[in-house]
């Protein structure tokens, strides 16, 4: 049960709009970096939302990893995007591999603001 859990909110990304809005190109890059990370994706689904008064539909991406998960969320309307990388560490420590491939998601989408979070999940109590 022991992972580690990033999360990163990004906000004004500079990137170029179709990571935002383009769900194919958006889940094809995702499984790339999954892979340049040396984590094993075994399943993806990308799901764009319709346009609104606001502008064009975000994308919510999702790639399945034998290690756990990744997830992206756009808001193309505000250029913000949200990532979530979950590594389970059972049969080795994928912590570095996890880092890798949120620096590869934070280059390409390139925030002007950054939030960032990393949480140690499984850890025995202390005591245990």
């Amino acid at each position: 049960m022991n992972g580690l859990h990033l999360t990163a909110d990004l906000r004004a990304c500079r990137c170029e709009a179709r990571w935002l809005t383009d769900a194919d190109a958006l889940l094809r890059t995702c499984v790339e970096r999954v892979r340049a990370a040396g984590l094993q994706p075994v399943a993806e689904l990308a799901h764009r939302f319709p346009d609104t008064a606001h502008g064009p539909g975000g994308i919510t991406a999702t790639v399945l990893l034998a290690e756990s998960h990744l997830c992206v969320h756009t808001w193309p309307e505000t250029g913000n995007v949200t990532l979530d990388v979950y590594v389970c560490n059972v049969g080795g420590d994928h912590s570095a591999k996890a880092e890798c491939l949120l620096a590869g998601l934070l280059a390409l989408f390139d925030p002007q603001t950054l939030q960032r979070h990393a949480l140690v999940r499984g850890a025995a109590p202390s005591g245990a």
